[in-house]
């Protein structure tokens, strides 16, 4: 139940993410569709790629299609006055969904009784695979490639996660709630990894 809750959680907020980058590039409704999907499940498709799980399964989630789907639609028929400030509400969707995606994706590595080394691949792709994608289409450079703290909230529910140190949905919910403010945190805070450029001849 937890699962899918994760699940359907990460695919709302990734699928108003992606809409969100669409309108803001301009795309056309077809277009803002096809952003919205890619980046609700860009992600579990890469994670199910490397884990030996066949892509084909994302077309069993028929629900999570609807779902992201809704979502989109949604969100494209919003007053414009409620979606002007796009790029605070895009930063919110996007935590909201890395954390859920990453914790969903955690779980199911280890549902698979995969290493502690999977389980944490499996959060950062499973939370940080579609907006990757997404940003590339977008030609952007993804978030998680640059100095921001992203990538990194995702392989820290991952290592909590496959450590198995805590158990129960409480507290499931609780790391989402932490990992979620943490990234919206590190992106107002302006909070940064270490930087090292060369200088070109």
């Amino acid at each position: 139940m937890t699962w899918e809750v994760f699940s359907i959680i990460g695919t709302i907020a990734f699928a108003i993410s992606g809409a969100i980058i669409a309108m803001e590039e301009e795309y056309d409704l077809f277009g803002v569709y096809i952003l919205g999907i890619v980046t609700a499940f860009g992600g579990g498709a890469i994670r199910n790629l490397l884990i030996g799980l066949p892509v084909t399964t994302l077309w069993g989630q028929d629900r999570m299609f609807q779902i992201a789907i809704a979502a989109i639609t949604l969100f494209f028929l919003f007053p414009h006055r409620l979606i002007q400030h796009w790029h605070r509400w895009g930063n919110v969707t996007d935590a909201i969904g890395l954390s859920a995606f990453a914790i969903q994706g955690a779980l199911y590595a280890v549902k698979l009784d995969m290493p502690i080394s999977a389980v944490i691949v499996a959060a950062v792709l499973t939370g940080s695979g579609g907006g990757i994608i997404r940003d590339l289409l977008a030609r952007r450079q993804p978030l998680v490639l640059r100095d921001e703290i992203y990538g990194v909230w995702a392989a820290l529910a991952g290592l909590i996660i496959g450590l198995q140190l805590f158990s129960g949905d409480i507290f499931l919910y609780v790391l989402f709630g932490v990992i979620t403010v943490l990234r919206i945190l590190s992106y107002m805070k302006k909070w940064r990894l270490p930087l090292r450029k060369l200088n070109r001849a």
